[in-house]
């Protein structure tokens, strides 16, 4: 093959001893070939430079082979280990993702699915169900495969953990240690269904034992520990100032931890903390964090099974909810409340 000739899948299949097929298929749908077959393939493929041209093989199939997955903020380990088991799951079927993020600004989501929808994606996924309709019209008219995460609103396939019952469960463990003042650091809640979700559940825990949430036990803030540090200063003020602080994302609990610390406040001794995720820094905290696990991996995973189901034509017809499950994780940073 001449230097400056772009290598093609003849050349391949000739370098490898395969069919010109099978080189296409290890392209397009890697999960049909055989791993030996495949690997060669893709040494070859390596090795001869080559780059498939996607644009002609989407004019001839009708496929650009890229996902669209847009998500609230890319700084979050949550949406990280989702995006994760997504590419993985993705890639060996031979699709791309391609990654936006809105930063929770519902224009900036309504832009970047004009854009993901523009460049032909075969499907889009997205989280929660709250963005204004003119949006949704969007999504509909594009005709292509929907997957909602954590939240979802029915016509559309969705990957479920019930943020509702998170809520429920962090108080529920904080009622039953005595605890009756709250105080609460959330994200903020306009266009958030997950954050909203969340705090409905703590406060209908309270409700069942008689007690109530008032607005100003609530901080909402930017779901970063720094804003958790903030949201405690705020809730350390109240005289009297709570015995426990939920963090409706680890995060936030996590700055509001350091941030009482910081002032001298045993923990939990004076103030418990709880969140809500389970991520992997919650284990090795000191005191270890107690938090509601929210299977971030498995929900990416299966919102990627939903989606290569309705691409390869198994699914069809009305739309699909997988609920995963949640629980409480009690850890260190919970205990009796000190009154």
């Amino acid at each position: 093959m001449s230097p400056k000739r772009k290598a093609t899948l003849t050349d391949i299949a000739r370098e490898s001893g395969t069919s010109i097929a099978t080189v296409s298929r290890a392209m397009s749908q890697p999960g049909l070939v055989q791993p030996d077959t495949l690997e060669r393939v893709r040494q070859v493929a390596v090795r001869l430079g080559y780059v498939p041209n996607r644009r002609a093989r989407a004019l001839v199939s009708g496929r650009s082979n890229t996902i669209g997955v847009v998500v609230p903020t890319l700084n979050s380990p949550i949406f990280s280990a989702a995006l994760q088991e997504m590419q993985k799951a993705f890639s060996s079927n031979g699709y791309q993702l391609l990654i936006a993020s809105h930063e929770y600004d519902t224009a900036a989501e309504a832009a970047a699915l004009s854009q993901l929808i523009s460049h032909g994606v075969d499907g889009l996924v997205v989280v929660g169900a709250a963005r204004p309709q003119s949006t949704w019209a969007m999504i509909n008219t594009a005709e292509i495969p929907l997957v909602q995460l954590w939240e979802g609103r029915e016509g559309y396939d969705r990957v479920l953990v019930d943020s509702f019952e998170a809520g429920v469960l962090v108080a529920r463990h904080l009622l039953d240690l005595g605890h009756k003042k709250l105080g609460v650091i959330c994200g903020k809640l306009q266009n958030n269904d997950r954050q909203t979700a969340r705090v409905n559940g703590i406060r209908s825990a309270l409700a069942e034992r008689g007690l109530h949430l008032p607005n100003s036990q609530v901080s909402e803030q930017p779901l970063t520990i720094s804003a958790g540090r903030s949201g405690c200063m705020t809730l350390l003020e109240l005289v009297p100032r709570p015995t426990a602080i939920i963090g409706t994302v680890d995060m936030l609990a996590i700055g509001a931890m350091i941030e009482a610390q910081g002032r001298g406040i045993p923990v939990p001794e004076m103030v418990s903390f709880a969140g809500i995720d389970n991520v992997d820094v919650t284990a090795h905290l000191s005191p270890s964090l107690t938090t509601v696990d929210m299977p971030a991996a498995s929900i990416g995973s299966e919102a990627a099974a939903l989606m290569l189901s309705r691409l390869d034509g198994i699914k069809e017809g009305t739309d699909q909810a997988v609920q995963l499950p949640i629980s409480l994780v009690v850890r260190h940073s919970t205990t009796r409340s000190p009154l």
